[in-house]
């Protein structure tokens, strides 16, 4: 079966930084632990072979998917895939956690957590989402059996990876941590997640 490998991005805040609910309309360079994750990730990967490589427009996934593919020289090309840009948080995006909390309330907060349900006033359209994550397995699918896919993305559009997978882990924690990832064995018609939330 062929290997998706699903990465989140490095960070975007360091310790003592105000951290912001950053969605798709911010375009954020990784901060210096951020870079420290993508090092790592890129320490981590260096000996596997990506047949190709996918991220988002933005900045941190494609500083992020750079890292990781600088360590070989036989890496393929950083192919970009709207469909993986982080979601919009609308009013709340560059808000403060405290303050969505307040204006949302936890309930909404758990839902968007646990499957995936929008907040009021979020920019996020999940069916095309899901169906972006279905058109990327089923391209995998017709690859090698041993061929390794790599996308790096943000944790808004990784959530619904689980969604539309034959197989996942029961009670599989959706949220994708910063410098993350997860694996997904892809073969034929059928697709599961072996790991999520492994980091180096």
């Amino acid at each position: 079966m062929a290997t998706l490998y699903v990465v989140r991005h490095g960070n975007t805040f360091d310790a003592g930084d105000v951290v912001t609910r950053v969605g798709g309309r911010t375009d954020l360079p990784l901060s210096a632990s951020g870079r420290v994750q993508a090092a790592a990730l890129a320490a981590h990967f260096e000996g596997t072979r990506f047949a190709a490589a996918l991220a988002s427009p933005l900045e941190r996934t494609r500083a992020t998917a750079r890292a990781i593919l600088s360590r070989r020289t036989d890496s393929p090309a950083l192919l970009i895939r709207s469909f993986l840009r982080e979601i919009d948080y609308g009013t709340d995006e560059n808000q403060p956690e405290e303050a969505v909390i307040a204006r949302l309330g936890a309930a909404a907060l758990k839902a968007w957590d646990e499957d995936g349900t929008p907040p009021e006033g979020w920019i996020v359209d999940p069916a095309a989402i899901r169906s972006g994550w279905s058109a990327l397995l089923l391209e995998i699918a017709g690859l090698r059996a041993d061929a390794n896919v790599l996308v790096v993305t943000s944790n808004g559009t990784a959530r619904f990876l689980p969604d539309v997978v034959d197989e996942a882990p029961a009670g599989l924690d959706r949220k994708l941590k910063t410098g993350a990832w997860g694996e997904v064995w892809v073969g034929g018609k059928s697709s599961l997640i072996k790991d999520w939330n492994l980091r180096p």
